[in-house]
């Protein structure tokens, strides 16, 4: 019997369209003769929806005529099962559309990746594919992010974070304190978006105000770092669990400004408008329902704008890839994720600059240089789910005594009015 998967994908995120070609990648390259994709899409609203339509990359150019051949569902828990159930119920016709044994979330950014979607998964009671609530809020929150890594010895840059609502009480105030423990040029960033979302550079405090107003349009919370003038950003990507994981080969970002833009990430060629999208990659119509033609664009190079390996000497190799490890740990993570390093090349020295906790194309591209099949580690990421759900089994979250019901239980209720 095959196992049912629900794909997670789509939501309430500025990387709506990054979670959609991502998921398509992964579907790609799930193993049809073990598994059966439920595809679960969540849309900009938050409503979800489902239908072999969703398996179709190149369906989503019409979302008006997509969402009209989809079924809207919920996902509940109905005793032992997990149901893809319609919503509202119908009169006539199936109501339990389907049944979903593991979950696999292939989301990116705020309300979602940052542990919406876990919290979501464990109230199921589910296996999921990936970091627990935890993991994920602080992989999404660059400032807690920085902290937790600094205060575990991990390298990273000097920076300054605050609130937006006390920027806008008192901005010379922490402009002051900016400009005192940082050093011009400075990267203005968003506390909690990824994708080189909001992110601007400052060279003069007139930037600096320009650069937090700009990021502010996209979070309540700013962090500001201190630039590495000049450097190469190296990304390392790792599978596991906290007591095994394996890393990958290391990769060089090429970008076409000094800061990797959303552009430089997901289009092709950063000087071109529309048509190519970077690391789109259609593996072929291994999943049922999945149609040809879902690719996007002229150039589906997944090695667009990245040098693989990275260009950097075998001892740097192996500290990032010996800090991936360290990072994944400290923030205890689970199944993919990816960690961005900052190379400051005056120095050589090296700090952590982010982790990843879902990934962009889940890095399969990484994981193909390294000489393991994409396929093989989706394998591994599901299995490693179903072992952790096994293992959370064992533990204690709840007691099945009603202490109301219990002789004397009752004591401590004396005064409570019912209205």
């Amino acid at each position: 019997m095959k196992i049912k998967v629900g794909v997670f994908f789509g939501g309430k995120s500025v990387e709506h369209e990054i979670s959609v070609i991502t998921m398509n990648q992964a579907i790609n390259s799930l193993d049809p003769e073990k598994y059966e994709v439920v595809p679960i899409y969540i849309s900009k609203t938050g409503e979800m929806y489902t239908g072999e339509d969703l398996l179709d990359l190149c369906s989503f150019r019409d979302m008006d005529v997509l969402l009209k051949r989809c079924y809207k569902v919920s996902v509940i828990r109905n005793g032992k099962q997990v149901q893809v159930v319609r919503t509202p119920a119908p009169w006539i016709g199936k109501r339990v559309l389907n049944t979903i044994d593991v979950a696999f979330p292939i989301v990116h950014g705020t309300n979602c990746e940052d542990g919406t979607i876990a919290g979501f998964l464990n109230l199921l009671d589910i296996p999921y594919v990936g970091t627990d609530i935890m993991a994920s809020a602080i992989g999404m929150d660059k400032i807690l992010q920085k902290k937790v890594l600094k205060e575990s010895g991990i390298p990273v840059v000097d920076y300054v974070s605050f609130y937006a609502m006390d920027y806008i009480k008192d901005q010379e105030k922490i402009l002051k304190e900016i400009e005192e423990k940082l050093k011009y040029p400075v990267i203005v960033k968003p506390g909690n978006l990824g994708s080189s979302v909001g992110i601007k550079k400052a060279s003069n405090k007139l930037e600096l105000e320009e650069s937090i107003d700009f990021s502010m349009e996209f979070a309540d919370r700013i962090i500001v770092e201190e630039a590495v003038t000049d450097l190469k950003e190296i990304n390392c990507a790792i599978l596991g669990n906290l007591s095994n994981s394996e890393v990958s080969v290391c990769e060089e970002p090429l970008f076409t400004d000094e800061i990797l833009s959303y552009t430089d990430k997901y289009i092709g060629d950063g000087k071109t408008k529309g048509g190519t999208i970077s690391g789109v990659k259609s593996i072929g119509p291994k999943v049922s329902g999945i149609k040809s033609g879902s690719k996007i664009g002229k150039n589906n190079n997944q090695f667009t704008n990245k040098k693989i390996p990275a260009d950097i000497s075998k001892e740097q190799e192996e500290e990032i890839q010996r800090l991936t490890k360290e990072v994944f740990k400290v923030l205890g993570c689970s199944g993919f994720s990816r960690v961005d390093f900052l190379i400051d090349n005056k120095t050589g020295k090296i700090y952590a600059n982010e982790i990843n906790t879902i990934p962009g194309a889940l890095s399969f591209y990484l994981w193909e240089a390294t000489g393991k099949s994409f396929e093989g580690q989706l394998d591994k990421a599901i299995d490693i789910a179903l072992k952790r759900y096994k293992e959370r089994q064992n533990l204690t979250f709840s007691y099945d005594q009603n202490i109301l019901a219990m002789q004397g239980g009752t004591k401590g209720t004396k005064g409570i009015k019912s209205k």
